[in-house]
């Protein structure tokens, strides 16, 4: 950007310049004229001068006429190469007006028509974000920028869902929708959203949505993956296990969600047989601290989100609790019964990692300080403890 406001300034200055030579110009032709009006009233002032010496006797004819044509001579000699005056002389006042208006209207046309903010996004593109939060502003003013691309609402949204924030994904995917019509995996997309913005809450328009992505592609992956929420979450586990079974054979081998998905199954083929439900067999409990040093840095009502996520696999937390800064220190226990959820649990995951963080704005992806630990093996007994005591970039 500095590169494109140089060179328009220097295109101003030009245009300028064009305006105000002409102005120099014309103060050079109005000293001209000026001095050959005095040449003319002292040739005039001459030759009156010649008239009354010849009527007092003083001058003879032959003498008068040889004055005046010397008088002539040096009002020509005086007014050689001056240049002709010319007409339609505009004054100053226009000109100076123009050099004025044009580079201000030139800056606000450009402003309302031009494409300052486009070139800048464009810059920032080049690099690659390194955050989340900076990925999510990048894209937000994409969308400000350029309002009718689908695609960039799309990939908002799915930012908005990793940051956890589903109403604002929902709002999102549901302008996509208008834009690029109704495409099967923007309306599984948009169900997920409102899904989670209304707590976990099934609703006769989440099934429509649904029902119509299913029918016009039956792979769509988010609304096989969304209805067997809903079945199981309604206790119909036959239709759980047909949907994520149908979901399983669309994921490549190697998947990081194949795991937490064949964990969804069994548990509803348990639940379909009659079968007890197997006890919690993962249970972490942790000590969560606030270092010395960050006292005087954070606020009583900050929020804390305490969380574990797995080692191998998805972003998203199994488990999770939220609590405040007055509250630290503090000791809580994650299981299966925080989970995030119902196909996602602790007990799925060979490892999990611990993570604690301190966000002013209570957004569970972001904030200001942070603490992590260890990988910790399923099973593990022991109480494990965070210091939160490092920013969080």
């Amino acid at each position: 950007m500095t590169e494109f406001w140089l060179s328009a300034g220097l295109l101003l200055l030009a245009a300028l310049g064009f305006l105000l030579i002409p102005i120099l110009r014309g103060r050079r032709r109005q000293q001209e004229e000026d001095r050959t009006a005095l040449n003319v009233a002292l040739y005039q002032e001459r030759v009156a001068e010649l008239a009354a010496q010849q009527a007092a006797g003083v001058l003879d004819e032959a003498q008068l006429a040889s004055g005046r044509d010397e008088a002539a001579r040096e009002l020509l000699a005086d007014t050689e190469g001056g240049e002709a005056q010319r007409q339609g002389y505009l004054g100053k006042a226009l000109p100076l007006l123009a050099a004025v208006l044009v580079p201000v209207m030139a800056l606000g046309l450009y402003l309302h028509f031009g494409a300052a903010d486009k070139v800048e996004l464009t810059e920032e593109f080049a690099e690659a974000p390194k955050t989340l939060q900076e990925m999510t502003s990048r894209l937000e003013r994409a969308v400000q920028a350029q309002p009718d691309s689908a695609e960039g609402l799309y990939f908002l949204g799915r930012s908005y869902m990793a940051e956890q924030r589903p109403a604002d994904a929902a709002r999102t995917f549901e302008r996509a929708v208008a834009l690029a019509g109704r495409q099967p995996e923007l309306l599984g997309q948009w169900a997920q959203a409102l899904y989670f913005a209304a707590d976990k809450q099934w609703s006769a328009p989440l099934q429509a949505l649904t029902d119509e992505a299913l029918q016009a592609d039956p792979k769509e992956v988010t609304s096989l993956g969304l209805r067997g929420i809903a079945a199981f979450e309604g206790e119909r586990y036959q239709e759980a296990i047909d949907y994520w079974q149908r979901l399983l054979a669309l994921l490549p081998e190697g998947d990081a969600s194949r795991a937490a998905l064949q964990g969804g199954i069994d548990r509803a083929a348990e639940r379909l047989g009659g079968k007890p439900a197997a006890p919690v067999a993962a249970r972490v409990k942790v000590r969560v601290e606030l270092a010395a040093a960050l006292k005087d840095k954070v606020k009583p009502d900050d929020t804390v989100f305490i969380f574990a996520r797995a080692l191998n696999g998805p972003p998203m937390p199994l488990a999770a609790k939220r609590v405040t800064v007055a509250q630290l220190p503090i000791e809580v226990e994650l299981s299966d019964a925080d989970a995030m959820m119902p196909q996602m649990k602790l007990s799925d995951f060979a490892e999990v990692k611990l993570v604690a963080r301190v966000s002013r704005a209570g957004q569970p992806t972001r904030g200001e300080w942070i603490g992590q630990g260890a990988p910790l093996a399923k099973g593990t007994q022991a109480t494990q403890h965070l210091i939160i005591d490092s920013p969080d970039l």
